[in-house]
């Protein structure tokens, strides 16, 4: 009887756990390096948590120049009823610190590509810019309908269709998330690397820093005053020798916490 009497008491402790009496409480991931990102500001609330999945763009002036950021395009879906705790959505810590991971892995890049193979997980890109076999978007229209996120046997439930990230015309991070009536113009105004235990992607380049971004003085935001990207998975760019001196994306996903 022994072990059916444990199977019944850890049951029971998950549904404590994951109770309606019993809110979440909303942490942000840590590097574990001893220098993290700056704290969230006094008097913001969490507005959404969301995973980020597409590219990061750069450039190159030179062949032995350092690559410069072009900006991001990527897709976001809501999983903020996943967080632990969340009754009666809520999954495990470790399932939920791996979801950029496994989404990065398992999802195609849900952005319209100039080579449309290359958004299949798994597909090598080749870096000479004459060749068709690169994770470039479509810079005309890079987004494709909006849809949620499905990955049976990794979401306990579809996640739902919540925006899209992306650099306006002056280059200014933006976070259109349509799905909640929000909008992001943000300023960087943190950042430190992403762990040596992070993901460094398909092309293995790195994964891009965790930032801290604040709204912009221009007064474009609706509802979103700081935006923290954490557990990148790849994003990190290759070298200007490599991409003989042109432009070059490389895919990431990010876990997004919005607050306002």
């Amino acid at each position: 009887m022994a072990p059916q009497l444990f199977v019944v008491l850890t049951s029971l402790l998950a549904v404590a756990s994951a109770s309606p009496c019993k809110p979440p409480i909303y942490t942000l991931p840590e590097t574990g390096t001893g220098t993290e990102l700056p704290a969230v500001s006094a008097g913001l609330n969490l507005l959404k948590i969301a995973v980020g999945h597409g590219i990061q763009n750069y450039t190159c002036a030179s062949n032995d120049a350092s690559t410069k950021a072009a900006g991001a395009l990527a897709v976001l879906y809501d999983i903020t009823n996943l967080y632990p705790g969340s009754w009666p959505t809520g999954i495990s810590a470790q399932a939920f610190d791996e979801l950029s991971g496994r989404v990065y892995w398992a999802q195609d890049i849900p952005l319209r590509l100039q080579s449309a193979c290359t958004a299949t997980p798994g597909t090598p890109a080749t870096t000479n810019a004459s060749s068709e076999a690169e994770f470039g978007a479509v810079i005309a229209d890079p987004f494709l309908p909006p849809s949620p996120l499905s990955l049976p046997g990794i979401l306990p439930t579809e996640a739902p269709f919540l925006g899209h990230h992306y650099f306006d015309a002056a280059g200014v991070p933006t976070f259109d998330l349509s799905g909640a009536g929000l909008f992001g113009s943000m300023t960087k105004t943190g950042d430190v690397k992403a762990p040596l235990t992070a993901q460094t992607g398909i092309l293995g380049t790195g994964s891009v820093d965790w930032l801290q971004l604040t709204a912009s003085s221009n007064g474009r935001s609706v509802g979103i005053k700081e935006v923290y990207r954490v557990l990148t998975v790849g994003g990190a760019s290759e070298t200007c020798a490599v991409l003989d001196a042109d432009s070059g994306s490389v895919p990431y996903a990010a876990i997004y916490w919005f607050f306002g």
